[in-house]
């Protein structure tokens, strides 16, 4: 199964350089995940690739920091202000990444982008 995951155009172009080989997340998937599809927000709005997942991370955010900030590709505050009130944090771990010839838009896939996650099959 797939998820289809919003992420900023920023931090998508930190996954493409291979600068961020995590993608945190508050909440997990619920199912057994193989792949994430990447929809690269506003202002790109196109699904332009997806990763495979090498590992899921399920840690205190304190911890989770000191095991993956080397390729985190954010800075500390903004990890620990996005975990703020967590009592626990998901690290995806981007395994193989395969980029699409040519990007699709949202609507190929679903109605809209998904502020979470949601699942593809």
């Amino acid at each position: 199964m797939k998820v289809l995951l919003s992420i900023k155009p920023e931090f998508v172009d930190k996954i493409i350089k291979g600068e961020k080989r995590f993608e945190y997340r508050r909440k997990i998937f619920k199912k057994d995940v193989e792949s994430v599809i990447i929809y690269a927000t506003s202002p790109w709005k196109k699904i332009i690739g997806e990763f495979y997942i090498d590992e899921i991370l399920a840690e205190d955010p304190k911890i989770l920091w000191s095991k993956t900030y080397r390729f985190s590709g954010v800075e500390k505050k903004f990890f620990m202000d996005y975990f703020k009130d967590s009592g626990i944090g998901y690290a995806i771990k981007i395994g193989k990444l395969e980029l699409y010839k040519e990007p699709y838009n949202i609507t190929d896939l679903v109605n809209t982008p998904p502020q979470s996650y949601v699942y593809i099959t």
